[in-house]
């Protein structure tokens, strides 16, 4: 039971090899683009939200946060994308794996704590120690700020792979349900379908916030930085 509840979320091989690469590259394939002087309407839709999202989340930046901009809007589209992936019948979900999640969360943090250590060190190491600490606590304070520093990254990664996770569980356990309880009880076995479809669509809503969430996250560690 355990090894088929958990078989989506293995890696597929071919040949004895990953193609989680292939994978995450699907997404972007699907993404309509036109070379024409006139978009249609699904590009002149996906150019409104992307313009919209960039202005709700960088509107708070500066000059040298709004330069981050395509970066961003480049990490919500991916993280989005691959999240609805896996809502797929027979797909994968790489953004259910923590190595995934914690290779793109540590660069990117790391790569706003070095440019506020690098445009605005004294403001980056006042946050270590808030003014008007008392002198015995000074050491405490200085190794819990440096946890939390340290642990965000950690917090990122772990928020995105458990919210996707157990969605994907909800959903296959309650598949599993309902059509066990087609034999049994088809009453029941309606009502759980129906759940089902509910969370299907809950589903498909939790795939775009954690996305936004995930980047929202990294643009407010941006603000603090610059």
């Amino acid at each position: 039971m355990n090894e088929n509840l958990f078989a989506s979320f293995i890696t597929p091989t071919m040949m004895g090899l990953p193609i989680v690469m292939l994978i995450m590259m699907f997404p972007s394939i699907m993404l309509p683009t036109s070379n024409r002087l006139i978009n249609n309407r699904m590009i002149s839709l996906q150019q409104w939200l992307i313009q919209l999202t960039s202005k709700q989340m960088m509107g708070i930046h500066n000059i040298k946060g709004q330069t981050w901009s395509l970066m961003l809007m480049s990490l919500i589209m991916f993280i989005g994308s691959t999240n609805l992936l896996g809502l797929l019948p027979h797909s994968f979900t790489p953004t259910t794996q923590l190595s995934m999640n914690l290779g793109m969360a540590i660069p990117l943090w790391a790569g706003t704590v070095i440019t506020g250590f690098r445009h605005k060190a004294k403001a980056s190491l006042a946050h270590f120690l808030p003014q008007g600490t008392p002198l015995p606590l000074i050491p405490m304070l200085i190794i819990i700020e440096t946890i939390s520093l340290f642990i965000q990254p950690m917090a990122l990664a772990v928020r995105l792979t458990a919210n996707i996770t157990a969605g994907h569980l909800l959903i296959h356990l309650i598949g599993g349900a309902t059509l066990a309880l087609m034999n049994i009880s088809p009453i029941t076995a309606v009502i759980t379908f129906i759940i089902l479809v509910l969370l299907t669509i809950l589903e498909f809503a939790v795939a775009l916030i954690q996305a936004y969430v995930f980047t929202l996250l990294v643009s407010l560690y941006l603000h603090d930085n610059t």
